[in-house]
C-alpha cells in the first residue's frame, strides 16, 4: 500500500510549531543549498512571493511587511 499526503505550507507550519511568534507573519522557508524559497505561508503568498526564486530578490518586501 502506498499513500501520498500533501500538507498545506508544511515546512512553514513546522517552523511555526517551534516559533509561535511567526504566526500571522509572512514566512518563507529556504532550500539549504541555494537559498531559494521552497515553502510560503499564506501571508507570503498574499504578497505575491513566488516559489523557487532566490530569497534575496524578495528580502526587502518580506522584511517590510
Amino acid at each position: 500500500m502506498f499513500a501520498l499526503v500533501d500538507c498545506n505550507c508544511f515546512y512553514v507550519s513546522c517552523e511555526r510549531v517551534f516559533s509561535p511568534s511567526l504566526e500571522g507573519k509572512p514566512v518563507v522557508v529556504l532550500s539549504n543549498n541555494d537559498g531559494c524559497i521552497v515553502a510560503r505561508s499564506p501571508e507570503a503568498k498574499a504578497l505575491g512571493i513566488p516559489m523557487g526564486v532566490p530569497y534575496h530578490k524578495y528580502k526587502n518586501q518580506l522584511q517590510n511587511a
